[in-house]
């Protein structure tokens, strides 16, 4: 009697977990992967009359791991240019300064597949400006930027958020990502007595990107 109750007990206990196991079976596993894109990148400034973007590229490495079948964590690392061409204009001074900009940048996203082609991502980023070059015309030379500015005069670190989706097919994703900076890109300087911050504006990047998983 007591052979069978503890066999009924076993057979409860796997029945009851069949559909865990089940599902662990089921579950993606781990991936390694490349990525590479392109950047369409701007600067978000109230202090310039306009900002027009710069095209560049993202190219680095990505993992990604599941926690269930359908939410996945992806810490990535890349390298990724940013910036913009900026228009100002005032009573006196007016020109273009076009701001070039390469970090390291580490996200790390949640990604929910909706279906089995199609995930969306979203999740926190921080970057480190690794080079910053700026190139600027006016009308008047007051302030010779190429000259005068280097990496040290922007704010080393950005941090933001990044929203996107993608289409996965086998082992190859294709997608298209928005990262949103919420730290200044340029540090607060004194020039002849006044305060300014060159450039006064947040990075905002759109990626198109394709990634794939060895």
């Amino acid at each position: 009697m007591k052979k069978t109750i503890i066999l009924l007990a076993i057979s409860f206990v796997i029945l009851s977990m069949s559909p865990i196991l089940c599902q662990a079976q089921e579950q993606k596993p781990i991936q390694f992967g490349v990525k590479g894109g392109i950047n369409l990148s701007d600067l978000y400034t109230s202090d310039a009359s306009r900002s027009d973007m710069l095209a560049g590229v993202t190219l680095g490495v990505f993992d990604k791991l599941p926690l269930t079948n359908m939410i996945a964590l992806q810490p990535e690392f890349y390298v990724t240019t940013k910036g913009a061409s900026i228009t100002y204009n005032s009573l006196l001074l007016d020109g273009t300064a076009k701001f070039n900009l390469t970090y390291l940048e580490v996200p790390l996203l949640c990604e929910v597949q909706v279906t089995h082609y199609i995930h969306v991502e979203f999740g926190p980023y921080l970057a480190y400006l690794i080079d910053g070059k700026v190139k600027n015309v006016a009308n008047i030379n007051l302030f010779n930027y190429e000259q005068n500015m280097n990496v040290n005069d922007y704010n080393r670190f950005d941090a933001g958020v990044a929203l996107g989706a993608g289409v996965d097919v086998g082992t190859i994703t294709m997608g298209a990502r928005y990262n949103l900076g919420m730290t200044k890109v340029g540090k607060t300087r004194t020039f002849l007595g006044t305060n300014y911050t060159i450039p006064n504006a947040n990075n905002g990047v759109i990626n198109f990107y394709l990634a794939v998983a060895l």
